[in-house]
């Protein structure tokens, strides 16, 4: 895939999120693509452990769970990825999920949370690529549109 590491969002990115309404619930797409082997910091402690990018993804989830619950958000869907029938073939996802949060002022909480921080490094060594994309929860219906 020649798009360059979308792992952390751009602060012109992160402004426009904060600048949208903040006072109804979010439903955030994670579209994840795992290195082949994590990428730590040189000093961190698991920068010579061999870790993959899918283990040192699975401790960014360990540690970060609770904090998650602890904001009342939660997963509402996750699924495994098989083919693109739209879009570019070069992208496939190694995990794919919506999290919800009550309101954004809940998830800026739970980024803002210090061992939440602390994870996020794990978060970080592990993606190689990513999409996190913001929505607002739409009606659910039997048509499309």
């Amino acid at each position: 895939m020649s798009d360059p590491a979308f792992v952390d969002p751009t602060r012109a990115q992160f402004d426009a999120f904060k600048g949208l309404d903040r006072d109804h619930p979010i439903e955030m797409l994670n579209l994840v693509r795992f290195r082949d082997l994590a990428n730590y910091p040189g000093d961190h402690a698991l920068a010579r452990d061999g870790l993959t990018g899918a283990e040192a993804y699975a401790l960014y989830g360990k540690h970060t769970a609770a904090i998650l619950t602890n904001v009342g958000g939660s997963i509402l869907w996750s699924a495994q990825f098989e083919t693109t029938l739209i879009g570019p073939s070069d992208e496939a996802w190694d995990a794919m999920f919506i999290a919800r949060y009550p309101t954004v002022h809940a998830f800026l909480a739970m980024i803002s949370d210090a061992d939440y921080q602390r994870a996020v490094v794990h978060r970080q060594a592990g993606v190689a690529t990513s999409r996190l994309i913001r929505t607002k929860p739409g009606t659910i219906g039997t048509s499309f549109g």
